[in-house]
């Protein structure tokens, strides 16, 4: 189910009334470095996977 300009809109007012304006840009920077660590942890474990391969192929 795609999320509308209008879906946006009201999750926009609904997150305005329950938060207040004053702690949005602190939960948007709270999520914005949680999503960066998730995105690193997982771009370390893509390249664990890689590794046993490559040792495994050269010998």
């Amino acid at each position: 189910m795609p999320v509308g300009p209008g879906s946006l809109v009201l999750i926009a007012i609904v997150a305005i009334l329950i938060f207040g304006p004053k702690k949005l840009p602190e939960l948007g920077k709270a999520m914005g470095n949680t999503l960066r660590e998730f995105k690193n942890a997982t771009k370390g474990l893509a390249d664990e996977d890689d590794n046993p391969k490559k040792e495994k192929d050269a010998k």
